[in-house]
């Protein structure tokens, strides 16, 4: 008789929560603690539908126009920042504002500054109607044409090729970037890069993990939401490392199981917005059908913290209800 080959799972690490998501989070947490519910949020805090869902249930309200919160309350910016228009929109609807923008997001946004300040033309590497493309986009208008992969070189066109950066979505993979970037250095060879890597390092980190693990996965599950850009990347980079097949899974009760014929070794890790306690179902559900033999394949240790938002040190419903007695108002607040 054959042996049956033994059932395995490879589980990467670092996974899951990078910093600016767990400050983001954190920060919702937070401010429904210090100030009560509703606290307003712009856009999903993070792109994970097992944190909306939980946070809705504490008292969150996510909308997708500053317009939509009602004069006299709070709302929060999320982890992908927004464009300065939004902070004017904000102030223009008496509301008081937490910007739980991740600081890696707000490097670039300076950046982006600083450069048009200088009357470069600012080439964006990243994905059209993102919620961070649109933020940073937003900072500079004027100087800022986005580029959307490799294949959009061919239609750029700056107004002096000696005064050209590029600059990047921190979510895109470390490849899909550095392909796009060769692109444009051969259409202008004096491009110029920013003083430090855009990409973050929690996109980057999970990317060599599942590069790692996916050579040794017949199958790779990756957990995470299908608006995640950097889940949707672990993906393609699970594929492209040399898993027979990879697959994105919001819940573990999404995982086929006929994923799992002939299959010996099942990686699994999680896109930088996914709470552990997902990838613990999923490690669960594998479990039971005889994937019990986990294995930690590390590359790297994180130990990147962010201070929570300075907003969160003040009386911020006072502030509102002040904005609104300043200017006149209803002074309405729904608590």
């Amino acid at each position: 008789m054959t042996a049956s080959p033994r059932r395995r799972v490879l589980l990467a690490a670092p996974r899951g929560y990078c910093a600016g998501v767990d400050r983001a989070v954190i920060a919702v947490e937070k401010a429904l603690e210090q100030y009560g519910a509703p606290i307003y949020v712009r856009h999903e805090i993070v792109h994970n539908k097992y944190v909306v869902q939980t946070l809705e249930k504490k008292g969150a309200i996510f909308v997708e126009r500053t317009e939509e919160v009602p004069e006299g309350n709070i709302v929060m910016f999320s982890a992908h920042g927004v464009a300065p228009v939004v902070h004017e929109e904000a102030e223009r609807g008496r509301l008081a504002t937490i910007d739980a923008t991740c600081p890696l997001v707000t490097k670039v946004h300076k950046e982006a500054v600083r450069y048009a300040n200088e009357d470069y033309d600012i080439l964006l590497i990243g994905h059209e109607g993102h919620e961070e493309v649109i933020g940073t986009s937003g900072e500079a208008p004027d100087h800022i044409q986005l580029v959307d992969g490799p294949e959009d070189v061919a239609n750029v066109e700056v107004r002096d090729p000696s005064k050209v950066v590029w600059l990047s979505q921190t979510t895109l993979s470390v490849d899909e970037t550095m392909e796009t970037v060769d692109a444009l250095k051969t259409k202008f060879p004096g491009l110029i890069s920013p003083p430090s890597d855009d990409i973050c390092y929690a996109t980057q980190n999970r990317q060599v993990a599942v590069k790692q693990m996916g050579a040794d996965s017949d199958l790779v599950i990756v957990v995470g939401s299908r608006n995640s850009s950097n889940s949707k990347r672990l993906v393609e980079v699970a594929k492209l490392a040399g898993a027979r097949e990879a697959y994105l899974v919001d819940f573990a009760d999404e995982i086929d199981e006929a994923w799992l014929e002939g299959v010996s070794t099942v990686g699994v890790t999680s896109g930088a917005s996914v709470p552990d306690v997902l990838v613990e179902q999923v490690l669960e559900w594998l479990a039971e059908r005889g994937y019990a033999d986990v294995e930690i394949v590390k590359t790297a240790e994180e130990s990147i913290t962010f201070s929570l938002p300075k907003e969160l040190r003040r009386d911020l419903r006072e502030e509102a209800a002040n904005m609104v007695a300043e200017r006149g108002g209803s002074g309405a607040s729904e608590e």
